[in-house]
């Protein structure tokens, strides 16, 4: 296999998951929306606000993993 092909194949592997994924995480981000019926949950504005601090974290922690100098960590969420 020359090196033109397996670029190739690297390039369609991430195209596809990375289209997978990111779908996959804005659906989560919408059902995390619905939550906002208070007719069926209570919460309060300090849920929201941390909810999504952890959100933009998350987000600022997978664009370090790409930048070369950079590197991400993993948190669990907890209210």
């Amino acid at each position: 296999m020359d090196m033109r092909s397996e670029a190739g194949e690297r390039r369609a592997k991430f195209v596809r998951l990375a289209e997978a994924r990111t779908q996959a995480a804005l659906n989560s981000i919408r059902k995390i929306g619905n939550l906002s019926n208070r007719r069926s949950y209570e919460w309060d504005e300090s849920d929201i606000k941390k909810i999504a601090k952890t959100l933009q974290q998350a987000i600022a922690d997978m664009e370090r993993k790409y930048d070369p100098k950079g590197s991400g960590k993993h948190t669990d969420f907890r209210l």
